[in-house]
């Protein structure tokens, strides 16, 4: 459900790999060991060719406080893969001649600007203009309070349009919030229940559903950030505030079956799942496209509080992957391409860590607010108890690590930037971008 800075989810390089027969558990392993014992990464990881898991590891914590490791039953919260579920139900419900895909919203929200105009299918499409409010939720913690249907239909009038419905495209959790909220009204049920009546039971996924909160008790995960070079607990979203939007939990071996089922046709018709893989502008139905070398996957990624997830489908092969993450202090790109490499048979290199300490007084020469003529954000840098953090206009701030004099970077969002303090200026380097800022 979170975004950070320009921070790309497609997976891209450009050139010819076979699937392997034999994939490199070995080195995979060795990989998620250094991201582990270099605090760059916690949760679990499974990878299936067809309906067979092929590799799976787990590495990190349930709870850090108590000391209690995670394992193959551990479940986290999937952010927005929620979304893929909720497209599936949606369409379900198509199919069943309770909704369509040109119908107009304000039969439910009336109040919702452009409600006349606005359809289904502008919302699973993120195409609907409706305003995203939840970085600025996020950014507040209000996210972590409970808040009712009624509450949040205010909130999504109070934040407006963005565009004129259709015109283009602009990713919004208020698109699926309002599709749960639908398919509570046309079903009579809670999302949790509809959930399990239309996918988990038929399919036999054991360990996904929505849960009000945590329970470590049921395994299930607290989610950290890397922060003063540990890891700090995060906040937890009410299930309230995302529904369908991101809000449900899992494991990395359900998502790969749920994978599976979907796309050989196990929950809904060719024909609808040919209409969810209809793709404008790379965006399709609660799906993205996933671009590695001359291969093209389906699916979607996820991020909550400390929790980062992806689940993808390869029909070269018949792949499906899926990690989930409770503490993520590195690239998940990265992580996805080392998967994928090591299942089509191209060399990948384990990460190697480096520390640069500096001092309070240090830090404070990069602190203040830096603008760029190359991108309409500004960015603001503080220090807070000896800890760089980064924030873009309207975006919830990222902690930056030294790792050389006047360089820092935060792994997780790919993010790089050049301080010269003399001059005042600051090169930000991200997705293949160099973009210059100067402080003001």
């Amino acid at each position: 459900m979170k975004k950070a800075l320009i921070l790309s989810l497609s997976i891209s390089l450009i050139s010819f790999v076979g699937f392997s027969q034999n994939i490199d558990k070995a080195k995979l392993d060795t990989y998620f060991d250094a991201l582990s014992e270099n605090n760059a990464f916690m949760g679990s990881v499974a990878i299936a060719k067809g309906k067979k898991i092929i590799y799976s590891k787990t590495v990190g914590f349930v709870d850090i406080e108590q000391d209690i490791k995670a394992n193959s039953n551990s479940k986290y919260r999937i952010g927005s893969i929620s979304k893929t579920f909720t497209a599936v139900l949606v369409l379900k419900a198509i199919e069943e001649k309770k909704l369509s895909l040109n119908q107009t919203i304000d039969k439910w929200f009336p109040s919702i600007e452009n409600a006349n105009t606005i359809t289904i299918e502008h919302l699973l499409y993120h195409r609907s203009g409706l305003h995203n409010h939840m970085d600025e939720f996020v950014g507040l913690n209000l996210h972590t309070k409970p808040i009712s249907e009624e509450e949040m239909i205010e909130v999504i009038v109070k934040g407006g349009s963005d565009f004129a419905p259709d015109t283009k495209m602009a990713y919004s959790n208020p698109n699926y919030i309002l599709l749960s909220y639908i398919l509570e009204k046309i079903y009579n049920k809670p999302f949790s229940k509809i959930l399990k009546d239309k996918i988990t039971t038929p399919i036999g996924l054991k360990n996904t559903y929505l849960e009000k909160e945590i329970r470590t008790s049921n395994h299930e995960v607290y989610s950290y950030v890397f922060l003063n070079k540990h890891w700090e607990l995060a906040p937890e979203l009410d299930v309230s505030q995302a529904l369908g939007a991101g809000a449900i939990t899992s494991t990395p071996t359900d998502l790969v079956l749920f994978s599976k089922a979907l796309f050989k046709g196990k929950l809904i018709s060719k024909k609808s799942l040919k209409k969810m893989q209809t793709f404008k502008n790379h965006y399709g139905m609660g799906i993205f496209q996933m671009p590695f070398y001359d291969k093209i996957g389906v699916g979607h990624t996820g991020g909550i509080d400390g929790f980062n997830s992806i689940l993808a489908y390869f029909p070269a092969g018949d792949i499906s992957f899926s990690y989930t993450s409770n503490g993520m202090n590195f690239n998940g790109n990265d992580i996805s391409i080392a998967i994928l490499s090591a299942v089509y048979n191209k060399p990948f290199e384990i990460p190697t860590f480096t520390t640069y300490e500096l001092t309070d007084e240090e830090l404070n020469q990069y602190i203040g607010v830096y603008s760029s003529k190359q991108l309409p954000l500004k960015i603001t840098i503080t220090n807070k108890n000896n800890q760089l953090f980064g924030q873009g206009t309207g975006q919830p701030s990222f902690p930056l690590e030294a790792i050389e004099k006047d360089k820092f970077d935060c792994k997780q969002a790919g993010i790089l930037m050049e301080f010269n303090p003399i001059n005042k200026t600051m090169i930000l380097k991200q997705g293949g971008g160099v973009f210059n800022f100067e402080k003001e």
